[in-house]
């Protein structure tokens, strides 16, 4: 296996970066944008980080559905909205490996609907769970404030 030196990750780590941010440009905003840079830094900080094989247009793309999956960037009633094939057509790839790459990313990451560090503003303040504890293994519901 060849080995990766730190320069030549740091140039693919840029190239993902660019990439992204040119989608978030042209079809998203600037929230989704700083949510897929905190993605991309903190896959760069795995031992393995993964975007150094394959297509780096396919990480970018995956990257974006990840957070976009997470958030309902799908559903057509939140703004801003975008769907899976713009992102495989942008980006030259099919929905499926999109999808498939984006699932592996989800699962490294650990990410979920409403998680507290990669969800918008929008999906944190409509998080259902936020009034509720679990104490003693039931469920409660927090004082309003």
């Amino acid at each position: 296996m060849n080995k990766i030196d730190k320069k030549d990750a740091r140039l693919v780590r840029e190239e993902l970066t660019r990439l992204t941010e040119s989608f978030c440009q042209q079809y998203l905003d600037n929230e989704y944008r700083m949510l897929i840079k905190k993605i991309i830094n903190k896959l760069s900080r795995k031992k393995q980080v993964p975007y150094l094989s394959g297509r780096v247009e396919i990480w970018a793309g995956a990257i974006i559905h990840a957070i976009g999956s997470i958030n309902f960037l799908f559903d057509q009633s939140f703004n801003p909205c975008s769907t899976a094939s713009r992102i495989a057509e942008y980006f030259g790839t099919s929905t499926s490996t999109l999808g498939q790459k984006a699932r592996l990313i989800r699962d490294m990451l650990k990410l979920h609907y409403w998680h507290p560090e990669f969800s918008t503003k929008h999906m944190l303040d409509k998080n259902p769970f936020a009034d509720l504890a679990v104490v003693n293994g039931f469920i409660i519901p927090l004082p309003r404030q």
